[in-house]
């Protein structure tokens, strides 16, 4: 994904939501502006958590981790690229899945801090769906390539709390695209969820 590739201020799979007709309630106008002005700020917020110099990994890890709690809705994700398997996982298995996958979206993307060449995350507009949903539409810029597209699918709780449950890249979800991985790899190991944790130990480790 080109997002991975060249941009790495923060990337989670997500959650898809349909969009409807924008409102043109005072409400939802505020909602939007809240919801750029909260993606805007953890941008800023993890470069400057994450690309701190002369810490070591494991203390960028565990600064991501504190970001992705606090900003991702992580277990309705989580729940959401494992699908219908979710229900098939004995309760050892949900709950060492749900830290494996954490684990894994905070080393995956530390690694890919290491690769940040100063791009800029510009935030052009939003759209709401809903009192409690919108999507804030940004460009990630960098001198020399052209701007790539990113939408933000957020959540809000009485307009105050906002995480963020799916993440698009040129029209593509993250949280789609992580789900079918998923799937795979789950079918390719019988059915079985254990078949995905082993992967998922792998790339932790």
């Amino acid at each position: 994904m080109i997002l991975t590739q060249r941009f790495f201020i923060i990337g989670v799979m997500g959650l898809v939501f349909a969009m409807a007709v924008q409102p043109s309630s005072s409400r939802a106008e505020v909602s939007g502006k809240k919801a750029e002005a909260f993606i805007s700020g953890l941008a800023d917020q993890a470069i400057k958590a994450i690309t701190v110099p002369n810490i070591s990994k494991l203390e960028r890890v565990k600064r991501f981790k504190v970001l992705l709690n606090e900003n991702f809705a992580v277990k309705v994700i989580a729940r959401y690229v494992i699908g219908r398997y979710w229900k098939r996982a004995t309760q050892s298995e949900k709950e060492e899945y749900l830290s494996l996958f954490q684990e894994m979206l905070a080393v995956n993307y530390v690694n890919r801090f290491s690769e940040y060449a100063g791009e800029n995350l510009n935030v052009i507009k939003s759209s709401v769906s809903s009192s409690k949903d919108a999507m804030v539409h940004s460009q990630i810029v960098r001198d020399g390539s052209q701007p790539v597209s990113v939408d933000w699918q957020v959540r809000s709780k009485d307009n105050v709390i906002f995480k963020i449950v799916d993440i698009k890249v040129e029209g593509v979800s993250l949280g789609q695209t992580q789900k079918s991985e998923f799937s795979s790899v789950i079918r390719q190991n019988g059915g079985r969820v254990e078949g995905l944790l082993a992967v998922l130990r792998k790339r932790v480790n």
